[in-house]
């Protein structure tokens, strides 16, 4: 079932772009857009049947998208993914670490936008 609702979400995406792509670009609030008289062949026509079909996609994705979560989230269990990673703390406390700390060479110069020199050879 999740396989198959998942196919569909893909087509319907890949549909999705494809309606979107083939929109023409009005030109938001600037005057440039085409203009013309109404009915299905013109070019007003044309975006208006465009734009029922990407409302129509769009809410199909957005349908299937929520079905996988659901799906998704029913096939999930309680525990985290790091559970199965880190070992289970029963102190309560953080985890000690024993490294050593690390050794800086001596600070050559007086200021700090010198290099530091390399080590002398032994």
């Amino acid at each position: 079932m999740e396989n198959v609702i998942l196919t569909v979400h893909l087509i319907i995406a890949v549909f999705l772009i494809g309606i979107v792509l083939l929109q023409r670009s009005e030109g938001g609030a600037l005057g440039m857009g085409g203009g013309g008289g109404g009915g299905l062949v013109s070019s007003r026509g044309a975006a208006t049947a465009l734009s029922k079909v990407t409302w129509g996609l769009a809410a199909a994705f957005i349908v299937t998208s929520v079905t996988l979560t659901i799906l998704a989230a029913s096939h999930s269990s309680d525990r985290s993914v790091l559970d199965t990673i880190l070992p289970p703390d029963t102190t309560g406390t953080a985890p000690q670490i024993d490294a050593p700390a690390p050794v800086l060479p001596p600070a050559s110069g007086t200021g700090s936008d010198q290099p530091l020199a390399p080590p002398p050879a032994e």
